[in-house]
């Protein structure tokens, strides 16, 4: 009966991916299917977190994160949750022996977002950010990546934290509007989101560019399992980028920039063919 709860908290979390990210889902479609339950379990526990802080407006966010941080390590000793997306996440935690520390660091930073987040003049605080928010989770998937095999993660962590924290800071230019105008967040730093000049979104994109040229050579050394996956992914977010790039900052704090889908199969096909041919 255990074995049928799994299925079911691994389905959960596959369709948590599915219905939030679909270029999510493109990359892991292209996964090695060996590894297809183990990322959706780490994608639904890090999404549901953050859906937690973003969300649940009318809601304890606060009481919910705290619970959902006592049950995830509750369940890490007692190998079962009665929460299904905790309970596909543990069951990879311990069986890859992913690092408990990457948990307390990403759950930190979405602690951090409880609260009015004001980050201009604090880039000590952005980088930390950046760490828990979406490096620690491009660690956790290297590790099912490389199968535990700890010299190939030593080898490839700097390019996975910098593909984690590329990703991210793309997010935090499309969602800007969003993030400043109802969130109250203001992320980049030294950057004032009520003056957002074409100077200050040429700094934040020169920085991204720097992450992605490194994260791009790690991709190279992937094992075949899951290079693709991680490829088609960080070719839709390159293309995301460029449309970013294209705008003025002023439509940047007045709409969201989005890749329809179409298009993100006709990345995920050229992304293919560029594969095959090296």
């Amino acid at each position: 009966m255990k074995k049928l709860y799994d299925d079911i908290s691994f389905s959960s979390s596959k369709l948590i991916t599915r219905t939030y990210s679909t270029s999510f889902s493109l990359g892991i479609y292209f996964l090695n299917k060996k590894i297809h339950k183990a990322i959706y379990a780490i994608y639904g526990f890090v999404r549901l977190a953050d859906e937690i802080v973003d969300s649940f407006h009318d809601y304890p966010k606060e009481q919910l994160l705290k619970e959902f941080k006592e049950e995830a390590f509750k369940s890490l000793e007692l190998g079962i949750s009665i929460n299904p997306i905790i309970n596909s996440f543990q069951k990879i935690v311990n069986e890859y022996n992913i690092d408990h520390e990457l948990i307390h660091i990403f759950l930190r930073s979405m602690e951090q977002d409880l609260s009015k987040i004001e980050y201009s003049n604090e880039k000590e605080k952005y980088d930390q950010y950046i760490v828990g928010s979406a490096e620690v989770v491009g660690l956790m998937c290297l590790m099912v990546f490389v199968d535990g095999d700890k010299e190939m993660y030593d080898s490839l962590e700097n390019s996975a934290r910098k593909l984690g924290a590329a990703l991210q800071k793309v997010n935090f230019l499309r969602d800007v509007n969003a993030d400043f105008n109802s969130l109250g967040r203001s992320y980049f730093p030294k950057v004032d989101l009520n003056n957002f000049s074409k100077e200050d979104k040429l700094i934040i994109e020169e920085d991204i560019d720097a992450d992605f040229k490194l994260a791009y050579e790690g991709i190279r050394k992937l094992p075949k399992s899951s290079k693709l996956g991680v490829f088609i992914a960080y070719t839709y977010y390159i293309s995301l980028f460029k449309k970013i790039k294209a705008l003025p900052p002023t439509k940047m704090m007045s709409s969201r920039v989005r890749i329809n889908n179409s298009k993100k199969l006709y990345l995920a096909c050229k992304s293919m063919l560029v594969y095959k041919l090296n």
